[in-house]
């Protein structure tokens, strides 16, 4: 069992009231860097930066590294657009940093990096995957990316923050069309082109790994929430109809009530987990249980593979070991605005 984290940047994400509250822009562009070292090594190495929301919700990152060390599954880190490196090892396929997505042409990179991203999923030797992302400000870019293709399947997408900021999402969803001469729904079968005009690196290079993914064979899991709707839509407008698994927590489930007609229609297996955060003990985990957070850094389907597994019971306490961890003697950062 592999899980596949793509991590990246969109400076999307600069917009103030997008992404996690009291981000500085640096801090906000190492959070996948850092993300990307939890999953690999279970603590920061080169990254600046421990990702802690302002109210103390820690990065999703920790529970997927909590279950992988109860586990043991392998890590790939993709770089979907890294602005800052990492300590972790990457593959590379091409993907640079997203520009914000009211400018023209923000994801330059996005029609090379899905074929590249693709012929790499369609090599992977594994039976089954995870595909997870990382990318702060990824929520909005997914929004305008399904607006592009035409897809409806959700009203809006979740959000990190416990009041998701909609209108502000919409009102950037609405100026990224300007400069692209994109109008909705015009982007349909072209998914490259999607990403490329109102998009992000992450979403072109997980489509692209998940598509080759799938063509070759391997099951999929898409281990997210409405981002890997956005990527589930691009997949199947790239002529791939195979069935996936999209695994998300009962936090990120609670916030989309119309989740599971939206998997359906996108020919998705919907798996939620509940690891029991709001239950005595769970201590700084409670804030999903809040609604902070609630996705990301492919926690749900980490979740997914330790209940298969018959011991999400167990995910609490390991969390909150790799969470002392990352902390101790650490610097506190923003998470990303993940699912």
């Amino acid at each position: 069992m592999r899980v596949i984290l793509v991590a990246g940047t969109t400076r999307t994400a600069e917009i103030d009231g997008i992404s996690a509250a009291g981000a500085t822009r640096d801090l906000l562009l190492h959070t996948p860097s850092a993300d990307a070292e939890i999953l690999a090594y279970g603590d920061t190495v080169r990254a600046p930066v421990t990702p802690v929301s302002p109210t103390g919700c820690p990065t999703p990152a920790v529970v997927t590294r909590a279950v992988r060390e109860l586990l043991g599954f392998d890590v790939t880190v993709v770089d979907g657009g890294l602005a800052r490196p990492t300590g972790a090892p990457t593959v590379s396929v091409g993907a640079r940093p997203g520009r914000d997505i009211r400018e023209a042409d923000p994801v330059q990179t996005a029609p090379g990096a899905f074929a590249a991203a693709r012929e790499f999923g369609r090599g992977l030797p594994d039976d089954r995957v995870v595909v997870g992302e990382t990318i702060p400000g990824g929520t909005t870019t997914a929004m305008a990316t399904l607006r592009a293709l035409g897809e409806d399947v959700i009203e809006s997408t979740s959000s990190s923050l416990p009041e998701n900021p909609l209108d502000l999402k919409s009102r950037v969803v609405e100026e990224a069309f300007e400069p692209s001469d994109l109008e909705a729904g015009r982007a349909a079968h072209t998914p490259e082109l999607a990403v490329r005009f109102v998009g992000d690196p992450v979403l072109a290079v997980a489509a692209g790994l998940t598509a080759g993914a799938l063509e070759s064979g391997t099951e999929v899991v898409l281990g997210g929430g409405t981002q890997l709707l956005a990527v589930a839509a691009l997949v199947r407008h790239a002529g791939v109809p195979a069935r996936a698994t999209l695994a998300t927590t009962s936090y990120l489930a609670a916030d989309v009530p119309e989740l599971g007609d939206a998997a359906d229609a996108l020919g998705l297996d919907l798996r939620v987990s509940d690891p029991g955060f709001d239950a005595e003990g769970a201590g700084p985990l409670s804030a999903y249980a809040d609604g902070v957070g609630k996705e990301g850094a492919a926690m749900g389907g980490a979740l997914e593979l330790a209940e298969e597994a018959g011991r999400l019971d167990e995910v609490t306490g390991a969390t909150r070991t790799v969470l002392e961890r990352v902390t101790t003697g650490g610097q506190e950062g923003p998470t990303a605005d993940g699912p």
